[in-house]
């Protein structure tokens, strides 16, 4: 089964500085029938003004996926962790018993546009800890990569991926027009895809720029992007999830 989100339903609010849409319940929105799919509690899809940003706040017992589509985005913890995240890069900030962060967009002038993931861990109460992966547009053209895998993971595949504590593994890619992969759904497992940019066709189904899907009791996932003269590259994230 295939339930498609379309962006316009999803969560929408726009508090001058943050621009933001919700794909589950949090702060403010509330929907009981909206709080999770599977071990994913928080997806949100975000862009911050320039200069602006989340100051100092603490998370606990999460896994928190930070994934940039344009901008900068500057991280700051009480870990004594620094960073800016790029396009290409991906973030990961195991909350476990406790760490303070903040999250500013480091340009200025230009907004930083986002996604950010709440996974829940496998187990509680770990050490906080963080880590930043890149990747190259070639490592993600034409297939889907990994860029966040189960902790312990080894393989090349993995190289550029950080490690989450959940048996849970994030994928990007950029299918040019015409271009397709397939990604095969094990026992009990379900899916969840959000489309960046381009047309994506999955199973039959068309989906378009902030569009979602949530998959369960599905094997098989084909994946291709839309062609013709103005078709575009689909580019889009796909989470394999218990």
């Amino acid at each position: 089964m295939i339930q498609t989100i379309r962006s316009k339903d999803r969560y929408h609010l726009d508090s001058g500085w943050l621009n933001t849409y919700w794909h589950f319940s949090f702060d403010d929105y509330h929907d009981p029938a909206n709080m999770n799919f599977g071990p994913l509690r928080v997806f949100n899809d975000d862009t911050f003004a320039p200069a602006s940003g989340f100051p100092l706040h603490g998370h606990r017992e999460m896994e928190i996926i930070t994934y940039l589509i344009d901008g900068a985005l500057e991280h700051h913890d009480d870990l004594g962790n620094t960073g800016i995240i790029r396009p290409g890069e991906i973030q990961r900030m195991s909350a476990g018993t406790g760490v303070r962060h903040s999250e500013y967009n480091h340009s200025k002038k230009d907004p930083v546009h986002l996604v950010q993931l709440w996974i829940t861990p496998t187990v509680n109460r770990l050490e906080p800890s963080w880590e930043q992966k890149s990747f190259s547009l070639a490592d993600r053209s034409g297939k889907l990569l990994p860029i966040a895998v189960p902790a312990g993971k080894n393989g090349d595949s993995a190289a550029s991926a950080v490690q989450i504590h959940q048996d849970a593994t994030i994928y990007t890619s950029l299918l040019a027009p015409g271009q397709s992969a397939m990604h095969k759904l094990g026992d009990a497992r379900r899916a969840y895809i959000f489309v960046i940019g381009g047309s994506l066709q999955l199973n039959g189904k068309t989906l378009e720029p902030g569009d979602q899907a949530r998959v369960i009791s599905e094997r098989e996932l084909q994946l291709s992007a839309a062609q013709g003269p103005a078709a575009k590259a689909a580019d889009f994230l796909l989470l394999d999830l218990p």
